[in-house]
């Protein structure tokens, strides 16, 4: 009971200090291939061949104004991805650092949890994000990130086999003044 109330306050305090926002915007997402002769005999190893990408969208919330620095803050976000069949939650825990008054930079690891999860394939997707956005004004902004997929979607895949998700992404944002 004790932990609850801790939690209980701590989200709280997080929550009513920081300042929400809504982003959404295109999603361009590629997967990346690897291959061994022992397993597809008439397919030679292809490391890192791109298919071509396909275009969805994406919708989500984040948290700002979580300072660590004048300079660095941490953002969590959660969000919404549909590319073609592949539906996926996202939750990037992103350290932004702002080089200008109107410019910043992030990065950090996003996990992923793909819904619906096709036969043979892993629902969870690490990656990391690197991105930019720029404020328009103190609640628009414009945002694109590139999301890395680090995991092996394949369920029993190696090193020579796997299925690797990436993103690239375009978008607007609005932040909610406190």
């Amino acid at each position: 009971m004790k932990k609850l109330i801790l939690v209980s306050l701590i989200v709280f305090t997080i929550v009513t200090t920081s300042c929400v926002g809504v982003r959404a915007g295109a999603n361009f997402a590629s997967e990346r291939y690897g291959y061994s002769y022992s397993d597809l005999a008439v397919v030679p190893k292809a490391s890192n061949t791109n298919t071509s990408s396909e275009t969805g969208f994406y919708v989500g919330a984040f948290l700002t104004d979580l300072d660590v620095t004048d300079k660095l803050q941490i953002q969590p976000e959660i969000d919404y991805l549909s590319v073609k069949d592949l539906d996926q939650i996202q939750v990037p825990i992103l350290a932004k650092y702002n080089f200008a008054d109107s410019f910043n930079a992030y990065a950090g690891p996003n996990f992923g949890f793909i819904l619906d999860t096709p036969e043979g394939l892993n629902s969870f997707n690490l990656g990391l994000d690197l991105g930019v956005s720029y404020d328009i004004n103190e609640n628009f902004l414009i945002e694109a990130r590139y999301d890395y997929g680090l995991s092996n979607l394949l369920e029993n895949g190696d090193s020579d086999n796997y299925i690797k998700l990436s993103n690239f992404q375009v978008g607007i944002a609005y932040r909610f003044n406190k």
